[in-house]
């Protein structure tokens, strides 16, 4: 009879810790995103949407703008989760390609600009306080993280963007 009482209690102590997270989510990373949206959607009001399409159009034509320079962009204004939604300027078959260099790029960017990922600034320290013991800088550490990462995002979205082409059959206009 215990052991039944007690899967029980444990069942609903899984759900009890589930809305405690969503709690969390609402309370915290829910409106956060909100607000974001609503900013990043005002000023692209303001400036006008044709202006933004027509500059994110003429990036997005070459391959190494789509996937350093709108990435970066989108990382270092919006941050992570936000920054995906630049995605929306780039044509549907480069997507997928375009997420996966945001997704590579939302670590390396902590060493320099920790507002962009702060979830995780805990690896970045934990590799600058091996650093620090060794006695080096870790301003030359994020500098050089930053430019691997600009170099890593780069291969990452033209493997991915050809990948995706292949699967799909879609051809490279």
């Amino acid at each position: 009879m215990e052991i039944i009482s007690n899967a029980a209690n444990g069942f609903i102590k899984l759900f009890q810790e589930g809305g405690t997270t969503f709690m969390g989510w609402v309370t915290g990373i829910i409106p956060l995103v909100v607000c974001l949206m609503t900013a990043v959607n005002s000023v692209i009001k303001l400036i006008g949407e044709e202006r933004v399409e027509r500059f994110a159009q003429k990036l997005t034509r070459f391959a190494v703008l789509r996937y350093t320079l709108l990435p970066i962009i989108a990382v270092l204004f919006l941050g992570n989760p936000m920054c995906y939604t630049f995605g929306r300027f780039v044509d549907e078959k480069y997507k997928p390609a375009y997420y996966d260099s945001c997704v590579s790029f939302v670590h390396p960017v902590t060493g320099l600009f920790p507002h962009a990922n702060p979830g995780e600034l805990f690896v970045y320290t934990g590799i600058s306080a091996g650093i620090t013991k060794l006695g080096l800088s870790i301003g030359g550490l994020a500098v050089r993280y930053f430019i691997v990462g600009v170099i890593v995002i780069l291969i990452r979205g033209l493997l991915t963007e050809q990948i995706y082409l292949r699967m799909t059959g879609k051809t490279n206009k």
